[in-house]
């Protein structure tokens, strides 16, 4: 692979991805996927406010949306790695898209059919993250592939900012019904908007059965010791890290400063020092990235850190923000390493353990946290868990390769 020299240092100035037309869709399609996926729940909590959908229904159905996720992920990745990327993208799209006008007819009616409509929702949601993931390698070129994940990350920041209040705003001249309607809009253009690459796609070698090729992604994760470790880290921090904060942080709001309004500020902290990292790791490539991305990170311990005592809502609101740069400085570089170093045709199934393990673990980690703080105390359950997000990512560190994301040839 031929690169452009850095004439610049570590800031490079580059034509912004953006600007290609097939990229462009592709970030459209990745933002509308997005926006649909995290509009749902607060559709469905508006329902149950409504009165068509009572509490223990809309855990049913955001169940059984996870069960299809975490089943799809690993099935998405071996169906992107056989067959086109732009396929799988579009089939999974109009699987979601379809299922969720079935979703909305069963609003008030039916929990069963919402639950089962919800299931293939998010079989489409996981089967198309692996395969968007890969058809980025296709469609980037391999300098410019820092500044897209940067743009793709950046919109789902924006998204996670906009969809609760544009849910909202939306509610006060719609009901949910109409709402979902609108998700499977979404959707829809997810599934219709990319485009495949230019370039020749990779040769795709004979078809072997699923449990065969699916152990062919084990053996190239593998191959590549720093994504095993920094995969590893990544599932301690969110199964403990994230859900920690996500189980804690509303009753620290509530004990600690007597209002939500902490809560409600932590979260905006984290979503704008997220956009704020997206924007830095777009044109910012250090030495060691791999080590800076591992620091990154490691800086997620300062959320619960911040948690233990009543030491201020604004420090508390700065530990988040920092907190947000810090997942966006290792987000970036982790997926254009892996679009670098992973063997194309195998990319998407690394990509799909990449999902699956950093989503399949929060579920087992949000169920611990409450039990754990009642057994433990919540002053001790957070500090362990800072002290973990930081020796994660800081043993990860130390595997082959880590320093710069790098896997080394023989």
């Amino acid at each position: 692979m031929t690169t452009t020299p850095n004439t610049t240092g570590p800031f490079r100035s580059r034509r912004s991805p953006l600007l290609q037309p097939t990229f462009a869709r592709l970030w459209c399609a990745t933002t509308a996927s997005g926006l649909a996926t995290w509009a749902m729940p607060f559709i469905l909590g508006l329902a149950v406010l409504h009165g068509s959908l009572t509490a223990v229904g809309l855990g049913l159905v955001l169940a059984t949306r996870t069960a299809g996720f975490l089943v799809a992920v690993p099935l998405g990745g071996l169906l992107a790695d056989r067959y086109s990327r732009r396929s799988v993208v579009l089939w999974s799209g109009l699987a979601a898209a379809i299922a969720t006008p079935v979703l909305a007819a069963g609003l008030g009616t039916s929990v069963t059919l919402m639950a089962v409509a919800a299931a293939v929702v998010g079989v489409g949601q996981g089967a198309c993250r692996p395969a968007f993931q890969a058809l980025t390698a296709e469609v980037v070129a391999p300098d410019d592939r820092q500044q897209a994940n940067a743009a793709l990350t950046f919109s789902v920041r924006g998204v996670t900012f906009l969809a609760p209040g544009l849910t909202a705003l939306l509610a006060t001249v719609t009901g949910p019904q109409t709402l979902l309607l609108i998700t499977a809009g979404l959707w829809l253009a997810a599934a219709l908007l990319p485009r495949a690459g230019t370039a020749a796609p990779s040769p795709r070698p004979a078809r072997a059965p699923f449990h065969v090729e699916f152990v062919e992604g084990l053996t190239e994760a593998r191959r590549h010791t720093w994504f095993l470790a920094g995969l590893g880290a990544l599932t301690v921090v969110i199964a403990l890290g994230y859900s920690s904060t996500s189980v804690l942080l509303p009753l620290a709001s509530g004990d600690h400063y007597g209002t939500e309004a902490v809560l409600a500020g932590a979260l905006t902290a984290y979503t704008g020092g997220a956009l704020i990292g997206a924007l830095l790791v777009s044109r910012w490539k250090p030495r060691a990235q791999g080590w800076w991305a591992l620091f990154g990170l490691g800086l997620y311990a300062l959320a619960p850190l911040s948690l233990v005592f009543p030491v201020g809502a604004v420090w508390v609101f700065a530990a988040y923000a920092i907190v947000g740069l810090g997942v966006e400085l290792f987000n970036v570089p982790w997926f254009t390493a892996a679009q670098r170093e992973v063997a194309p045709d195998k990319l998407a199934r690394v990509s799909s353990l990449d999902f699956l393990f950093a989503y399949g673990f929060a579920p087992v980690g949000l169920a611990l946290i409450a039990p754990a703080a009642q057994a433990f105390g919540p002053q001790n359950v957070l500090l362990a868990c800072a002290a973990l997000c930081v020796l994660a990512p800081a043993l990860a560190a130390l595997a082959p390769g880590a320093r710069d994301f790098r896997t080394r040839r023989a």
